[in-house]
């Protein structure tokens, strides 16, 4: 037996022209395996509160059909729920990926960039090597707080001190993009199997309520049927119901609906880092690397899992506020050298040492006056009256 070759590609136009070409049975059947790409219509949900079995027939008594505003709403609220979670379990891992390779990006553009900046200033290209292999076990922070103390004690220069910083800062950043790829490798497959993932047969019985047979029955005669019109399609032959289905026309379907374009949601504020304002902060930082390596983790996961690090995909207020947020600062992040360069200088530079006497200075001018009332109220506190004689009132 010889199959017949294709002789139109397969796309997204093309199998949604199948799935509508099916009986309302395996149209809906379709359509519900495929939720997070394609709508069930307002007809197929009649269709369903329609078809599903009463529970108060019994033997001898005719069939019963009673569809009711709210078996109508309950069925569109779990069709609702369902495609909910699996577009948002979509969109998460493909800004998941987004997000990572960016960020993995600018680490590594940094990083090179650091490399630069020490090159300009001296250091040689076999420091710059060693430096580069020793980054995955350097500890930053021992190093750092010497570093400061020396600048303290104005035993280094201004323009050691920012070498030293530069080169902390090109380790740090190299540790990052390794940090950033390895997770990309993760979210990647993480987002293969999501694209893979279709609506199980309890799932789909939960929005339909027909029984489990009666649904194992419809899933099978209707991806056989699917599959069989869809080769037609693609083959402009008749084929032979009798033959087995093509099975890898299936794994075509949702490779090729994984690259439609994601369907992205309307996120609102979840409480994330107390305020908006805040959040927004901390991710411009996120976007150039600018946050501690200890709390980065942490930061991560509260983006992706939500405000609540025990949030699940089926909690009704799970957004992806901070991802979508985290996304577009990324595109209008200006991740040029000279940009780069003049953040790694300022992120690198000493700290100004005050004068001496500046400090107290200011402190002193900006003391408060103390008022009549504060003075009666200290004056109460340790026993006396405004006029300083022992108070009787103790």
């Amino acid at each position: 037996m010889t199959l017949a070759v294709a002789t139109s590609p397969l796309t997204a136009e093309l199998i949604q022209e199948v799935i509508a070409g099916l009986p309302i049975q395996g149209r809906i059947m379709l359509r519900l395996l495929l939720i997070q790409h394609l709508d069930v219509t307002h007809d197929e949900i009649l269709f369903m509160v329609s078809d599903r079995p009463d529970p108060r027939c019994v033997s001898g008594t005719k069939p019963i059909t009673t569809m009711t505003q709210e078996s109508i709403a309950a069925m569109t609220s779990r069709r609702d729920e369902y495609r909910r979670r699996a577009r948002l379990r979509r969109e998460r891992t493909w800004l998941q990926c987004v997000a990572l390779k960016k960020l993995a990006e600018t680490a590594e553009a940094m990083a090179d960039r650091a490399a630069a900046l020490l090159s300009d200033r001296g250091v040689s290209a076999g420091t710059l090597k060693e430096l580069k292999e020793q980054a995955r076990v350097a500890v930053p922070r021992p190093a750092l707080r010497v570093l400061e103390e020396r600048w303290d004690k104005e035993e280094i220069s201004a323009e050691d001190y920012q070498k030293h910083r530069l080169a902390i800062e090109m380790q740090t950043l190299l540790r990052f993009a390794e940090r950033f790829r390895k997770r990309l490798d993760l979210a990647e497959r993480e987002r293969q199997t999501s694209d893979q993932t279709v609506l199980q047969d309890h799932e789909i019985g939960h929005i339909w309520g027909i029984p489990a047979g009666t649904l194992a029955a419809r899933k099978v005669k209707f991806l056989s049927q699917y599959l069989h019109a869809l080769q037609a399609k693609l083959t402009g032959a008749a084929v032979n119901p009798a033959q087995a289905p093509p099975l890898d026309l299936w794994k075509e379907t949702l490779a090729v609906l994984a690259r439609t374009p994601v369907e992205r949601s309307i996120a609102t504020y979840d409480g994330l880092e107390q305020t908006e304002t805040a959040l927004i902060e901390k991710l411009t930082a996120y976007a150039l690397i600018g946050i501690p390596e200890q709390t980065e983790v942490k930061f991560w996961n509260s983006l992706v899992f939500g405000a609540s690090s025990n949030a699940m995909h089926s909690e009704s207020t799970r957004t992806l506020f901070g991802l979508q947020r985290l996304v577009a600062i990324q595109q209008d992040t200006d991740t040029g050298p000279d940009a780069l360069d003049e953040e790694l200088l300022k992120r690198t530079a000493p700290k100004p040492k005050a004068e001496a006497g500046a400090i107290e200075g200011p402190a002193e001018a900006g003391k408060p006056e103390i008022t009549e009332l504060q003075k009666q109220i200290l004056h109460n506190f340790i026993g006396e009256d405004v006029s300083g004689r022992a108070s009787d009132k103790w």
